[in-house]
């Protein structure tokens, strides 16, 4: 299985690739103001890469539960600086997370190569074609309403085969509208307009998600359902917890791992591959 994006190629038959996460937002739901500024953000998305993350993944609009949107304007004041000097400091490629075509237009032209779209190309009418002139890579998540609203008592008859069906119409739309296949990624939207037990559920059920075809992405990382479900109350508590779905999302099929503490989520997908490889 590969990936392309814009810029490269990702062999992912036989390993994993983890995504470090960069939130130039104030409001970010674990690190919120931490990395407001460019040049914090710029020096986090350095580590992250000295600690092994192939992907850095920019955000400038928070989409934790009941964030308020940002404007376009502000979130590419917030992003573009970062990219820029990400792009001309590191060689591990670059992620923008938008939904707005504009934004996701400006941070290619600035460095990024990735497209990830928590509205999988549903909230701009532009994204597409975005997507598709410039040849990014594309991650399509599953979200059920919208930040500020999808917490609010979401409810699914049966959320793995519902999710896989949203998954497999957006992979559909994508590909008529352009896209090649293989730019495509998927996400099954962990913690976006889920339960606990929702979450537990798609996570259980990686494997249907990745017999769609496309990589799939894992964005676990700190989420507030791995507190319920492993305890602990500090933010960073939860990255062990996040270290153990990604080799549990391994073996189940993920491929991409979206995380914010780099170094034991590489650890752990080093020997989820090293015991599949056996």
């Amino acid at each position: 299985m590969i990936w392309q994006t814009s810029r490269r190629t990702f062999d992912l038959a036989s390993r994993g690739v983890i995504m470090g996460i960069v939130n130039v937002t104030p409001d970010s739901f674990s690190d919120g103001g931490t990395f407001g500024q460019t040049d914090a953000a710029v020096a986090h998305g350095l580590r992250l890469a000295a600690e092994g993350a192939e992907i850095l993944d920019i955000g400038g609009e928070s989409t934790r539960p009941g964030a308020v949107a940002v404007s376009a304007d502000e979130e590419q004041r917030r992003v573009l600086p970062v990219i820029a000097k990400l792009a001309a400091a590191t060689k591990v490629a670059i992620s923008i997370d938008t939904s707005k075509a504009i934004v996701a237009r400006a941070a290619l032209q600035a460095g990024a190569e990735i497209i990830n779209d928590v509205t999988a190309l549903q909230g701009d009418p532009d994204m597409t074609t975005v997507a598709a002139e410039t040849g990014a890579g594309v991650i399509l998540m599953h979200m059920r309403g919208t930040p500020r609203t999808m917490q609010h008592d979401p409810t699914y008859e049966n959320v793995v085969t519902e999710v896989a069906d949203f998954l497999r119409e957006r992979m559909a739309a994508a590909k008529a509208a352009g896209l090649s296949k293989d730019h495509i990624a998927i996400d099954p939207g962990i913690g976006f307009g889920k339960t606990v037990e929702h979450n537990l559920q798609l996570i259980a059920g990686l494997h249907t998600f990745a017999a769609l075809g496309s990589p799939v992405v894992l964005g676990a990382s700190r989420k507030s359902f791995l507190a319920t479900a492993a305890g602990g109350q500090e933010m960073t508590d939860r990255d062990l917890p996040t270290a153990v779905l990604t080799a549990l999302g391994y073996g189940l099929g993920a491929r991409l791992f979206r995380v914010h503490a780099v170094r034991p989520n590489l650890q752990a997908l080093r020997l989820a591959g090293a015991l599949a490889a056996r």
